[in-house]
């Protein structure tokens, strides 16, 4: 099945809109075709655009933040002088996305191919795909409600499957890379409702797949105890995607971590903590996972993971009064620059289905309302390991 995502991902060309437009292209089309006469163009303008950022950006933050499968594969292994023999070093699988301490081990090596689905619902606590986002609107000064308004409704999925190797250089160092296989499909329209007759005012419709950013990565453990230890880890994203399709967020960044895991026995929980630089947003990030052996080969996992966003733009109404016509209002939805955090959620399993194969099926939610937001989401890896 990840085979098959694969071929049709890869062998999918772009089908923007009009003209060969990107997704964005159509994005900012139907964000900015608008009719409601508010006698300040420039101003129209400028909130128009700032939405169509903010939505851009969100997206590319959604996709250049896409959690992938830990440095270390899910079979860790060490050497013991004891028995002169290489081991495993635990009983765990090891969480889904959060980074543990513990490294693959001298020449060990692992391959993982993960697809994950993105159909996003909401933006900042508001709905996208029903119509009742409100654009622009008019309203007579003192009314509950506008005369002349327009929403917009868009459908945005986002389908990723992603590589991933890791190579174990030393017994404390890992080396890996992950590389993203992205397809984003964009659907608009925009209708003005006027005292309760609705005009089709634009629609739209793009839909791109490509390379998005490929990210390289080392840790090193630099503190262990059996299973547990501490560990300082380094991602970078290369700008590989392209930006105008929303495959990629269009510049480089650079995020160091610190990792931290306690496991004894069947039981552990991993933390880690990293700081974002040149991202979509500079974001402090961090994550938590549990993990527990119900079996040999089953671990049941849950993790908990946020994101601290600094210079990203939220969504927010801004109501002006008309330059010309007494008594009335404009609403513009626009972006304003602050400070949000976003949490999400992620529980499931880890199988060792046969030898070092291993099935990885687990579902994310957001816990917050904040940025663009696709309820649930479901991810199924499959990892290899090798060189034992």
């Amino acid at each position: 099945m990840l085979l098959a995502a694969l071929l049709i991902m890869l062998s999918s060309t772009a089908r923007p809109a009009v003209a060969q437009q990107s997704v964005t292209d159509v994005l900012r089309f139907v964000l900015t075709n608008r009719s409601i006469p508010t006698g300040d163009f420039v101003r129209d303008e400028q909130a128009a655009v700032a939405t169509a950022d903010v939505l851009a950006r969100f997206v590319a933050l959604e996709l250049g933040s896409v959690p992938i499968s830990p440095s270390s594969g899910g079979f860790t292994y060490r050497l013991d002088p004891t028995l002169g023999t290489v081991v495993r070093s635990s009983d765990s699988f090891g969480p889904f996305f959060a980074e543990r301490s513990l490294t693959s081990g001298q020449h060990q090596a692992s391959l993982a191919i993960g697809y994950r689905t993105s159909t996003f619902g909401h933006i900042d606590g508001r709905n996208l795909r029903d119509g009742t986002m409100v654009s622009t609107a008019s309203a007579l000064r003192g009314d509950a409600a506008p005369f002349d308004i327009e929403t917009v409704a868009l459908r945005i999925r986002a389908d990723t499957l992603t590589v991933t190797g890791n190579y174990g250089a030393t017994d404390r160092l890992d080396l890996g890379a992950a590389i993203p296989v992205v397809r984003v499909s964009l659907r608009g329209e925009r209708v003005d409702n006027y005292r309760g007759r609705e005009l089709l005012q634009a629609t739209g419709s793009a839909s791109a797949s490509g390379l998005g950013d490929v990210v390289v990565r080392a840790k090193y453990n630099f503190l262990r105890s059996g299973a547990s230890g501490l560990a300082a880890a380094g991602e970078v994203r290369l700008p590989t995607g392209n930006e105008q399709n929303l495959l990629g967020a269009g510049r480089a960044s650079f995020t160091p971590r610190l990792i931290g895991s306690f496991e004894k026995a069947r039981a552990g929980i991993h933390g880690e903590l990293g700081y974002a630089f040149r991202e979509v947003s500079n974001t402090v990030g961090y994550a938590v996972a549990v993990t527990a052996v119900v079996v040999p080969r089953l671990t049941l996992v849950g993790e908990l993971s946020g994101l601290r966003l600094t210079g990203l733009a939220r969504l927010t109404e801004t109501t002006q009064a008309h330059p010309s016509l007494l008594g009335v209002d404009t609403i513009r939805l626009t972006g304003v620059e602050q400070s949000t955090s976003r949490i999400h959620a992620v529980a499931g399993f880890k199988w060792n289905i046969v030898g070092t194969w291993l099935l990885t099926a687990n579902v994310r939610r957001p816990l917050t309302d904040v940025g663009l937001n696709a309820g649930w989401v479901p991810t199924l890896t499959l990892d290899r390991a090798f060189g034992r």
